[in-house]
């Protein structure tokens, strides 16, 4: 368990020790989507869901979900989010919705987990508003596409 950090050498889960860590500039990425009949996108780009604006909806909780992060996942660091943008693209060839997250900050620690908190917590959002129409919507594609900053580097996902 060497190679896992939030694992101590006898395989306890701990926070990683960041103390020693440089301060710098770090920004995620994170994408995903949620699939749905063409009905139930045409319901939402028109804005006729009976739950209201979907996507503005699902904007403000994936912003809020990137914010929360450290209370719920455990080993998560509180972080001071600089930036949190998230965009929600109708797709007609999915047929959904396509999400995009982006996170800032300038910390110790990077902002991965933010970003993909962000992006779940929107699709969830999504599912939410309108499984009154579609039960059988699926989540998914949900990744980390760009990580920079810190001593690990860039890293780009293929």
């Amino acid at each position: 368990m060497a190679d896992l950090t939030h694992f101590d050498d006898e395989g306890r889960a701990h926070m990683v020790d960041v103390s020693d860590k440089a301060t710098t500039a770090r920004v995620a990425v994170a994408v995903g989507w949620v699939k749905m009949s063409p009905e139930t996108l045409e319901i939402i780009v028109e804005g006729r869901a009976k739950k209201g604006d979907v996507i503005g909806v699902a904007r403000l909780a994936g912003i809020m979900g990137a914010k929360r992060t450290s209370d719920l996942i455990p080993l998560c660091h509180p972080l001071p989010v600089t930036k949190v943008a998230v965009d929600i693209v109708p797709d007609a060839d999915l047929p959904g919705l396509r999400i995009e997250a982006t996170v800032k900050t300038t910390d110790q620690t990077g902002v991965e987990m933010e970003a993909l908190t962000a992006v779940s917590t929107a699709a969830l959002t999504v599912y939410d508003m309108a499984k009154a129409v579609d039960r059988g919507m699926e989540i998914g594609g949900m990744h980390l596409r760009l990580k920079d900053g810190g001593k690990s580097g860039r890293y780009e996902a293929p």
